[in-house]
């Protein structure tokens, strides 16, 4: 999670895309020229360990003027973790 969080930071779309899951991935990414990003807290995780083959994180990530939380859900595929998809909470 840290790692993609990053990589938004960057707009790094090779790795965002090479961390997303073949079956969910989209043709490309839509960066907001305007968004900075200021900071991510790590709420829970659930699963996600070298015994389990998915996992959850929730997150909060900070912009400037706001937040996004999202419970993600990452599954592995040939032994990497990989992004499916995630639930946005609009009430942060």
């Amino acid at each position: 999670m840290r790692s993609r969080y990053s990589a938004f930071v960057r707009r790094d779309e090779p790795y965002l895309l090479r961390t997303w899951h073949p079956r969910t991935r989209p043709a490309e990414v839509a960066f907001d020229p305007g968004l900075r990003w200021t900071g991510l807290e790590i709420l829970a995780t659930d699963g996600g360990t070298a015994f389990h083959s998915t996992g959850t994180v929730t997150f909060r990530a900070s912009y400037r003027g706001g937040a996004l939380s999202e419970l993600s859900r990452f599954e592995r595929v040939d032994g990497a973790w990989v992004y499916v998809d995630g639930d946005i909470d609009p009430d942060v």
